[in-house]
Order: C-alpha cells, then sequence, then structure tokens
C-alpha cells in the first residue's frame, strides 16, 4: 500500500468518534467538503463503504469499526507524543481558563476557583461561559469550553469523561420572622405556605419541580420568577417560602440577617456535582492542570457548602447575625494528605454511554 497520509488517519478517528461528517469536520476545524473528500479517498483506498449514513448518524461497517478504532488510538498516541512530558507552568500561563456553569453553580464554585486561580496562576484569566448542552458538548469536542462543571445530566456523548466532586440537596428559605418559628416545616404547612418559584434554566430546579409532580405535591404558588438573584429580597419582605439547592440558600442566609433556613419533612431528591471534559483533552496538560485544582477544591471533604451545628433554639427562633445558619469553610490547609488521598479516588472516570 503507498504512504499513507496522516491526516487522513484524522479524519477517520474523527468520523469513528463523532458518526457525524459534520461535527467531524468542526472537530478537525475543517470544512465538511474536506472531510467528505477525505472521506471518498479512504473508501477508495479501503475499497470499503466505511461509514454508511443512517437515520442516527454514520453508522461504521465492520472494517470501519476496526479502522476507525486503530486510527484513535493512533491519533492519540500522536498527540500525547507531542505532549506527554510536557509541564504545564501554570505560574506562567498567560491564557484562559474556560468552564460553562448555571448560575447556581456559579456561586458554587467560581469565588474558590477564582482565587486559587489569582494564587496559582496569576496571569491567567478565568470565563464562564452559559452555554445549551449541544452547545456546551461541541465546545468540549474542539476546545473552546476546557470543563463543565455541575449538574449537567444532558451530557451523555461517548467521548465525554466525568469526575464526581461532591453530593447536594435542596432547603427552603424563609424570612426570620416568618409565621411558621423554627427551622422545620411539616407537610401540611409546605402546602398551607405560598411559594415563589423560580423558573429559570436550571436543571437543579427542574428534578426538584419533576419530583413535586411525580409524589402529586401541588403547592401554593404565589411568584413565578426566572431570577434567583431577586429572590432573598422578595422572601425577606414577606411570607413566601421557597426552595432552592442548599448551596444557593447557605449563600441567601449569609449574606441576609433576616433570612433562614428551613427544612421541609419530604425526602427531596439530591444531585451529584460532576466535572466533564472530552476524551480528546484527557492528556492536554493544561486541562489536566485545571481538573486537578478542581477535584483538590470541591469533593466531599472540602465542600464549603455545608451546614454548621446549630444552638438550640430559643424564643421564636429567629436567626441573628451571630446565629445559626452560616456557612462553615473547610481549612484545607490540615489535610493536604487527605486531600491527596481524595484527589487520587476521586480520579476514577467513567464514560457516559449515548442514549
Amino acid at each position: 500500500m503507498e504512504r499513507f497520509d496522516y491526516n487522513l488517519f484524522r479524519v477517520l478517528a474523527a468520523v469513528h468518534d463523532t458518526g457525524n461528517v459534520s461535527r467531524a469536520a468542526h472537530l478537525l476545524g475543517m470544512s465538511q467538503p474536506a472531510v467528505s473528500m477525505a472521506l471518498a479517498k479512504l473508501r477508495k483506498q479501503f475499497n470499503d463503504p466505511l461509514f454508511v449514513r443512517t437515520a442516527h448518524g454514520m453508522d461504521a461497517t465492520p472494517l470501519g469499526r476496526q479502522l476507525g478504532a486503530r486510527a484513535q488510538a493512533l491519533v492519540i498516541l500522536a498527540e500525547q507524543g507531542l505532549r506527554h512530558d510536557a509541564i504545564f507552568d501554570a505560574s506562567s500561563f498567560r491564557g484562559t481558563f474556560t468552564i460553562t456553569l448555571s448560575d447556581v453553580g456559579e456561586m458554587v464554585f467560581v469565588p474558590r476557583l477564582l482565587e486559587q486561580i489569582r494564587q496559582r496562576a496569576p496571569m491567567a484569566s478565568l470565563r464562564s461561559v452559559a452555554a445549551s448542552p449541544r452547545d456546551t458538548e461541541t465546545g468540549l469536542e474542539n476546545g473552546s469550553i476546557d470543563l463543565a462543571v455541575g449538574y449537567f445530566p444532558d451530557l451523555k456523548g461517548r467521548l465525554l469523561l466525568q469526575q464526581r466532586l461532591f453530593t447536594h440537596y435542596f432547603l427552603c428559605i424563609a424570612r426570620a420572622d416568618h409565621p411558621i418559628a423554627g427551622e422545620t416545616l411539616t407537610m401540611a404547612q409546605f402546602l398551607a405556605c405560598e411559594h415563589a418559584v423560580v423558573q429559570a434554566e436550571s436543571r437543579t430546579q427542574e428534578l426538584f419541580e419533576r419530583f413535586l409532580s411525580r409524589k402529586s405535591i401541588e403547592r401554593r404558588i404565589a411568584l413565578h420568577t426566572p431570577h434567583f438573584m431577586s429572590l432573598p429580597f422578595i422572601v425577606a419582605r414577606s411570607d413566601l417560602i421557597a426552595t432552592v439547592p442548599h448551596a444557593l440558600a447557605l449563600g441567601y442566609t449569609r449574606s441576609f440577617e433576616n433570612l433562614k433556613l428551613m427544612r421541609p419533612e419530604l425526602a427531596l431528591p439530591r444531585f451529584d456535582l460532576r466535572q466533564h471534559w472530552h476524551k480528546r483533552f484527557n492528556n492536554d496538560p493544561k486541562c489536566r492542570w485545571l481538573r486537578s485544582l478542581v477535584s483538590e477544591l470541591f469533593n466531599d471533604q472540602e465542600d464549603e457548602w455545608v451546614e454548621t451545628a446549630k444552638p438550640a433554639a430559643k424564643g421564636n427562633g429567629r436567626t441573628t447575625a451571630a446565629g445559626k445558619n452560616r456557612v462553615a469553610r473547610t481549612g484545607a490547609a490540615p489535610r493536604k494528605a487527605a486531600g491527596a488521598a481524595t484527589r487520587q479516588n476521586l480520579e476514577t472516570r467513567s464514560r457516559i454511554s449515548s442514549p
């Protein structure tokens, strides 16, 4: 056989990985006609269709599967050979780390992540973007997005890798002198209260709403709003309660002295927060450094969004500035040894199966 063009290996691997000529072209930074032309050369060279168009995309023939898997391995090996020994020098890095987050995720992850990036990579910048699941997957594929961090149940591409960070849950917030004293809501109280409901592009809120629907629980909704930002101001001046991810609730009560946490007597769903990246960048020094930092800062042992021990309730159960619902940030310095073990345990990456 005549000498094989390495670029054809790249095309073969990309079409095999994505199952789509357009996405393969985007991944490679090529035009779609150029990819189609390369595919035609491959078909002629191997005297086989290699990929056939179906309702699900481009399905590989038996030879296409065999060659595609080998091409993928060779391309990865070639990329690793170019940068495997490269050391990422964060202290001199002048580029941008780009992550996609929800608005709730920004509050949970960005403050601490930015703090550490400023210390370890002082000349770098952090960019947070909002993107649809499709755009997020495309961005992870082409490298315009380094990581997706948070609750992203729609990221199911077979070339996406993931790592669980920690598990969060839901709490209610109410004004500190709410007619219902204390910090527990019975089912009857939960149903009797008027609620403020956030209808945002947040999959965590969707998770909570689906839970209520499955349980046939109907609240008395007094307010629908698309914004989390206005919620504490509204709740603090009314008898409304709102159910939100607990990190958001803790953040609100830390910033607003006239708000308190309330825990409904419901088996509310929990959700895992994860970081997601593309297999293509699994060994990229920059992405490895960023993933390592995220897993170091955000895990079960280092989760700063935890409820502190609460003193015995007094009087009408109002929350004071020195009182109950503060956020305790766990110091990382005394736990370096444990943190290293945690990072090692957390580096178990699981491939997400295609739907």
